[in-house]
């Protein structure tokens, strides 16, 4: 186990079996604890929930940042051994500009297709007009962290859409 302490008086350390472990301020350990981000996409460093195999919140966590860099770093591990939303770089081509249509696109997890049910399956990001989510047909959510910095041509695509 770690011997470090976050200021809110849990640990968190690997087992040798690879699984998360919790050890409350009193001692207690809990063994494969989950953390689950209350924000994933808004917020990705904020509202991160410690939860235990039974589901129960053991611990939250305001910001990352307040965990001590080991800490800090079998959390990112652990999310991101969970969390699939890849991000989408650029549009290479599309289809058709109707429902269905397929995708090519360049992502941060390389190049992929999407089928594009319908218009409906393209959402905005709430206080973040530029920011989309778009779940594909197979139920993949893909991320455009900002339609604004993206070149003219996916641009260009997207907005036939929206």
């Amino acid at each position: 186990m770690s011997n470090t302490s976050t200021a809110n008086g849990f640990r968190l350390a690997r087992n040798p079996l690879g699984r998360l472990d919790y050890t409350a301020a009193d001692g207690t350990l809990h063994e494969g604890v989950v953390p689950v981000r209350a924000f994933p996409i808004a917020a990705p460093s904020a509202g991160i929930s410690i939860v235990s195999t039974e589901g129960k919140e053991l611990a939250w966590i305001d910001q990352l940042d307040q965990l001590p860099p080991h800490e800090r770093a079998l959390v990112n591990d652990e999310l991101a051994s969970r969390e699939f939303v890849p991000v989408i770089h650029k549009l290479l081509h599309v289809s058709t500009y109707s429902t269905p249509s397929t995708w090519d696109l360049e992502t941060d997890r390389g190049p992929t297709q999407l089928v594009l049910k319908g218009e409906e399956d393209i959402r905005r990001l709430p206080g973040n007009r530029a920011s989309l989510l778009i779940t594909s047909g197979h139920g993949v959510v893909f991320l455009v962290r900002d339609l604004l910095t993206m070149d003219k041509h996916s641009k260009k695509l997207l907005e036939r859409f929206l």
